[in-house]
């Protein structure tokens, strides 16, 4: 089972949602299959054009990795070696912080990833939390 269109909006307008709730700044919100290709994006209006890439570089690098970005941001400050070596062999798209959140199904594969940029990267990973959470599944930051 991958990531539907339905589900992938229902992340976007719930983790924006908790984004207004939270007063937070506009934010950007993308939702990539398990294959780490694009199922839908919005980005609020007053966020930065520069937005959407920060947030495919969030969930892309978690959804490659099989690690969310706090992982990933663990990783790079103990081993930058290997973080930079991993986003040579992607080309540069990875960005390891908090807000790439993994995205789980009931029986816990892997089926997509959430990027959320816009404000401090804690509170990104807490929009895209509470959107995955109201697409009833499971996320991973």
């Amino acid at each position: 089972m991958g990531i539907s269109l339905r589900k992938a909006r229902t992340i976007i307008r719930k983790s924006l949602e908790k984004g207004r709730e939270m007063e937070l700044k506009p934010l950007s919100v993308v939702v990539l299959d398990a294959g780490g290709h694009v199922q839908a994006f919005e980005r609020e209006d007053g966020a930065a054009p520069g937005r959407f890439s920060i947030a495919h570089g969030k969930a892309y690098g978690a959804v490659m990795l099989g690690m969310a970005g706090t992982a990933q941001m663990k990783r790079a400050e103990d081993q930058a070696y290997f973080m930079a070596a991993v986003n040579g062999v992607y080309g540069g798209q990875v960005i390891p912080v908090p807000g790439g959140v993994l995205l789980r199904d009931k029986k816990g594969a892997v089926i997509g990833a959430v990027g959320v940029t816009g404000d401090t990267s804690d509170n990104d990973a807490a929009a895209a939390l509470a959107g995955i959470e109201a697409a009833g599944l499971t996320g991973e930051i």
